[in-house]
């Protein structure tokens, strides 16, 4: 009998699923923890206060070390697009494993840049956005892209937005403007912040519509202010993940990339948890605002969770790089890539921006009725499969309501469903499953947050 992640006397339940996970025999969660406290670094944390040893993953469920269930509605943070061990990538994966597991850029293969044509190929028409850069991570992906924007413009001034996740690395780092995130060390200068489009929790204190959107019209004056007034670029995410799915408004970001254009800058859209088709009815999420950056960097889902990221951009932006020698010795990986083509092949043959697009609504719908119902629900923003639900101990104050969102993630993860959390105070549930969630998927997600939610179920 398939294990349907539930106890018998709990509702709600999980979907039927038909896989039958492996019998695990290996060490459990405590030796494992324990395993971690002797032999990795102490900056690995774990997600719960019993932490979860997930061995299986089928689509949008993974499997527990006992055997149960979960629908996975954080997907990796965003890397699982197609779903955990989807057949067409992992056979990809397979028929590439039996040939050649690794070379480098230095050899030519077919598959890295089959790879680079494709996402040529879901750049906007007559972008001019096709040269890509490989590397491993997000982190790395937007390093390369801020590295060629100085180079290519010969300035050296970064901006970035308040609220913004760009990355764990020391210099990545500096683009990031969450203080959970970064570290008491010096980063690199030159790096100015801009005000984010976060309605919900204005930086003006005003109320859209009706702001003339402030937020964005003030990089103007960041640029007169804080700058010599001669940028190299601007690197903000479409959506803000780690920041809490922030969603700016309409007009927002062609606001922004004139202002920042006229004083001689590059644009970048960090696509790393929001491009993909996760936010729907486009592909890359920046489509959503009306504007065409002048480098794309992506990675997490485009090889469904392997390590994989690029930076693409405009031909003579990436000429940069030529003036020395610059080299990854896992860029583009054949392994990788090919997981990465059958992402990208997946996405379309299954239709899955519609599916994102047609279940995220609904579940949307859903959380939005919530809201009615449960006063610590600020709000509910989102697109497509990208959804965070704002918890606050007061609506008019808003006062953030970290603790009641961990605790509201450790009482889903009991009954078989895994979120995530994100924002400054760590107070925003954060949705972010691959992208086949099927409407039974999303209406478990409401059922199960309205039976953790305090003052409803919980």
């Amino acid at each position: 009998m398939v294990n349907t992640g539930e106890p018998s006397d709990s509702r709600p339940m999980l979907p039927p699923c038909d896989h039958a996970p492996a019998r695990y025999t290996g060490p459990g969660p405590e030796e494992i923890l324990a395993l971690r406290r002797d032999y990795l670094g102490p900056g690995a944390f774990t997600y719960y206060r019993r932490p979860l040893c997930i061995l299986e993953g089928r689509l949008q469920y993974v499997w527990d070390h006992a055997g149960r269930r979960y629908l996975d509605a954080v997907g990796g943070i965003a890397s699982i697009s197609v779903g955990h061990c989807h057949p067409k990538v992992t056979a990809a994966a397979c028929e590439q494993l039996n040939r050649l597991v690794h070379t480098t850029t230095l050899y030519l293969h077919p598959t890295v840049v089959a790879l680079a044509r494709v996402l040529a190929a879901h750049m906007p028409h007559g972008s001019g956005l096709q040269a890509a850069t490989f590397a491993n991570s997000g982190s790395e992906a937007n390093d390369l892209a801020t590295m060629m924007a100085r180079l290519h413009t010969g300035r050296s001034q970064v901006l970035a937005l308040q609220n913004g996740y760009h990355g764990g690395t020391q210099t990545t780092m500096a683009f990031t403007a969450l203080g959970t995130w970064r570290f008491p060390l010096p980063t690199p200068q030159d790096v100015a912040f801009c005000p984010p489009g976060y309605c919900y929790r204005c930086p003006f204190g005003l109320s859209h519509p009706g702001c003339d959107l402030k937020c964005a019209r003030s990089v103007e004056n960041t640029i007169r202010y804080e700058t010599c007034g001669e940028v190299a670029c601007f690197i903000a995410e479409a959506v803000q993940g780690v920041g809490g799915v922030v969603v700016p408004p309409p007009g927002y970001f062609q606001i922004v990339y004139d202002i920042v254009r006229r004083h001689g800058g590059l644009c970048i859209a960090d696509e790393v948890q929001a491009g993909l088709g996760r936010t729907g009815r486009h592909f890359w999420a920046f489509e959503n605002w009306g504007v065409v950056p002048d480098m794309v960097t992506v990675a997490k889902g485009i090889a469904n969770g392997a390590p994989l990221s690029a930076c693409v951009t405009r031909q003579e932006v990436a000429a940069s790089m030529t003036r020395r020698l610059h080299f990854n010795t896992f860029a583009g990986n054949p392994v990788s890539a090919a997981q990465a083509l059958a992402v990208l092949r997946t996405i379309e043959e299954e239709r899955l921006r519609d599916n994102a697009e047609r279940v995220g609504a609904y579940l949307k719908t859903g959380l939005l009725a919530l809201q009615e119902r449960c006063e610590l629900i600020g709000e509910v923003r989102g697109m497509g499969l990208l959804i965070g639900i704002e918890l606050v101990k007061n609506r008019v104050t808003k006062e953030p309501a970290g603790e009641v969102a961990a605790e509201v993630c450790e009482r889903a993860r009991d009954r078989g469903l895994l979120v995530g959390k994100s924002g400054l105070s760590g107070n925003v549930l954060r949705l972010t499953p691959p992208l086949c969630l099927t409407r039974d998927d999303a209406e478990f997600v409401v059922d199960c947050l309205a039976e953790c939610l305090p003052g409803l179920g919980g």
